[in-house]
């Protein structure tokens, strides 16, 4: 009898958990599937990728390409170049352009920050076209710029066809689109304008309304760009900041604008919740002294470079330092001289590794420096 009152208490715990709002129910309302062409997320500061699905499959660029003209926009403000202030003045190539615009004529002027405010905030391709002009001369030679940038950034399945990204021959990828977001994240003086949700130029005039609602509903939002084409879905690139640290979720080609916002949500929640950055450190006792045989001095100080943040599980608690440094090196010495490598390890897991260099310069002993130390040698016998 007791058997049949447990198996009936086992049915009953069971039949509730199940249940709309009991925490099976919940957890797993959370978490739906959504479906996506692809999605990447990625560490902002190192850019390591955490998750994805189908991150490096080339996909259409579309709108998403006037990432890349802000960056180099904001480029030119970071170079001296411009200031938001700068006066631009439209040339023949924004008459007839298409899609999205704020309806600049050839020949009217605008400032830098009203420009960026168009194509951050309005999506508007005639800004695109007029920052494009003014840094580099004519869009073409912009687009060419827009490539090597990309190639810079380690963007190695991206190729660009125009500033405004309104073509069918441009390309990138979910991976892509997060390393050219990492380079924005860095760029303070785009903040403003990804975090606008609604503004106005000409007076109010014409008004703008940021697709990416984000940087309406979400305050720890650092912005970036939502967009959507019949041909390729409805796409995301957001970025936020939490705790210290900054997290970027690409979701493209979804069927409907709250699935990108959902998934991206999804992404962002999941980095936050998943990872941290830890900054490695060296010790004094990794960096000891490297014996040198044949030079005026008889060892010399190992130093390592600039240690980079690391991208770890928050369940880690510490990384394993591995230092491999000769017993001896040979005179002459240079500084900076490469002498061994430093490796941080989680687990059987390298993450990093980085070189281990010679602090100062230790030159060959000569006959000269040789009868010097002798002599020295026997003046304090």
């Amino acid at each position: 009898m007791k058997r049949y009152a447990a198996l009936l208490c086992c049915g009953v715990l069971l039949f509730w958990w199940l249940l709309p709002g009991s925490p099976a129910a919940v957890s797993a309302a959370e978490e739906p599937e959504i479906p996506a062409a692809a999605y990447a997320l990625l560490e902002a500061e190192t850019g390591t990728v955490l998750l994805e699905s189908h991150g490096s499959d080339r996909l259409p660029c579309g709108a998403m390409a006037k990432l890349m003209t802000a960056l180099l926009a904001a480029e030119q403000l970071e170079q001296g170049a411009w200031t938001t202030d700068t006066v631009l003045t439209a040339t023949d190539a924004v008459t007839g352009t298409k899609g999205a615009v704020i309806w600049l004529t050839a020949g009217e002027e605008m400032t830098v920050g009203d420009l960026l405010k168009g194509l951050i905030v309005g999506n508007a391709n005639d800004a695109a076209v007029v920052l494009a002009a003014a840094a580099a001369g004519d869009t073409k030679q912009f687009v060419m710029d827009m490539n090597a940038r990309a190639f810079d950034l380690g963007m190695r399945d991206t190729w660009f066809t125009s500033p405004q990204g309104n073509t069918d021959t441009s390309y990138t990828t979910a991976a892509d689109l997060g390393r050219l977001c990492c380079a924005l994240a860095k760029k303070t003086a785009l903040q403003p304008y990804f975090r606008t949700w609604r503004d106005f130029l000409r007076g109010e005039a014409t008004e703008l309304v940021n697709e990416n609602t984000f940087s309406r509903t979400d305050e720890t939002s650092i912005g970036f760009k939502a967009c959507h084409s019949e041909a390729e879905g409805w796409s995301i690139a957001a970025g936020a900041r939490r705790n210290g640290m900054q997290c970027v979720a690409v979701v493209l080609g979804c069927g409907d604008t709250d699935s990108r916002f959902t998934l991206a949500k999804q992404l962002l929640r999941k980095g936050f919740a998943g990872w941290k950055v830890v900054q490695p450190q060296l010790s004094g006792e990794f960096l000891y002294p490297v014996q040198v045989r044949g030079g005026v001095e008889r060892a010399v100080l190992a130093e390592s470079g600039p240690l980079k943040g690391l991208v770890v599980p928050r369940s880690c608690t510490e990384l394993e330092t591995v230092m491999v440094l000769p017993r001896f090196v040979q005179a002459p010495v240079r500084k900076g001289q490469k002498l061994g490598h430093a490796a941080f390890y989680q687990g059987n897991t390298l993450l990093y590794e980085t070189d281990v260099a010679a602090a100062d310069a230790v030159p060959v002993r000569d006959f000269w420096d040789a009868l010097y130390q002798i002599t020295v040698k026997m003046l304090k016998m």
